[in-house]
C-alpha cells in the first residue's frame, strides 16, 4: 500500500511539472503561438487576399502548435486519475508504454478537435478583427452548456475507467481506445470552455487560467443525475480553502 501511494504521489508529480512547463510556454509565447495578429487590410471586410494576408501572418501550424500546448498546460491535471488507474492495473515492464497510448490517444481527439477550432478562430477573426463579440457568444452558449444535462453526461463517462486487457497487442489497443474515448468525453464537456479564450482579443491568458480551474474542479465533482441544474463546481476551490485552513491551524500551534 505505501509503494502504491509513493507510486501515485510521483504520477502527481511528473503531471503537475509536465503542466507548468507547458503553462511557461503559453506565457512566454514564443513566435505569438497565442494571439492572432491582424493588419489594416482585415478591418475592409474578408476576401481572398484578406484570407491569404492573415495566414501569412498567422500560420495554421503555428495556430495548432499553440492550440496543441494549450491543451497539454490545461488538461494534463485532468488526466492524473486515469494514469493512475493503468500504474495499478498494468504490469510494471508495460506501464509507462500503455499510459502513453492513453495520452496519445486523448492528444489525438483534441488536436483534432483543435483543427476545427482554429478554422473557426481564423474565419471570425476575418469577419469581426479584434472584436469581443465572438467570444461573448461563445461565451454565453458555454454558460448554457455548463449547466445542461449533455454536459453532466459527458461528465459521467469521463469517470469511467476502463478495464484493459493485460497482453499483448490488445493491452495496447484498448490503452489507445481508452484515451480516444477520454478525449471525446472531455470534448463534449469542454468545447466551448476551451474555444472561449482563444476568441479573446485580449486577456485570454486569464481566461485560460479561469477556464483550468473550473475544468479541473468539475472533473474532481462525483457523477450526478443528469439534468438542467445551476452548479457551479467548486469543489477544487473548496479544497483549496479547506487545506490553507489546516495550514494556518498547523502554523499557529507552532
Amino acid at each position: 500500500m505505501k509503494k502504491w501511494i509513493t507510486t501515485k504521489n510521483a504520477i502527481n508529480t511528473v503531471i503537475l511539472v509536465l503542466s507548468i512547463l507547458f503553462w511557461i510556454i503559453l506565457l512566454l509565447n514564443p513566435g505569438n503561438i497565442m494571439s492572432v495578429k491582424h493588419c489594416h487590410v482585415t478591418l475592409e471586410g474578408p476576401s481572398p487576399d484578406s484570407l491569404q494576408m492573415l495566414l501569412d501572418m498567422n500560420p495554421f501550424s503555428g495556430l495548432m502548435i499553440g492550440w496543441t500546448v494549450m491543451v497539454f498546460a490545461m488538461m494534463l491535471p485532468k488526466l492524473a486519475m486515469p494514469i493512475q488507474n493503468i500504474y495499478e492495473t498494468s504490469f510494471k515492464h508495460n506501464r509507462f508504454f500503455i499510459a502513453f497510448l492513453f495520452v496519445l490517444g486523448y492528444a489525438i481527439i483534441w488536436i483534432a478537435v483543435g483543427v476545427l477550432m482554429n478554422i473557426a478562430i481564423i474565419g471570425l477573426n476575418l469577419l469581426m478583427p479584434k472584436s469581443f463579440f465572438p467570444a461573448i457568444m461563445v461565451g454565453l452558449i458555454a454558460i448554457i452548456w455548463q449547466f445542461s444535462p449533455i454536459k453532466q453526461k459527458y461528465l459521467n463517462r469521463g469517470h469511467n475507467h476502463t478495464i484493459l486487457a493485460a497482453f499483448g497487442w490488445a493491452s495496447y489497443r484498448d490503452a489507445l481506445h481508452f484515451g480516444i474515448m477520454h478525449g471525446i468525453f472531455c470534448v463534449g464537456a469542454g468545447w466551448a470552455l476551451m474555444l472561449f479564450p482563444m476568441l479573446l482579443p485580449q486577456g485570454h491568458n486569464l481566461a485560460m487560467f479561469l477556464v483550468t480551474f473550473i475544468m479541473i474542479s468539475e472533473h474532481m465533482e462525483h457523477p450526478k443525475l443528469p439534468r438542467w441544474h445551476f452548479s457551479l463546481r467548486l469543489k477544487l476551490l473548496k479544497i483549496l480553502i479547506a487545506q490553507t485552513k489546516i495550514r494556518i491551524k498547523q502554523n499557529s500551534m507552532t
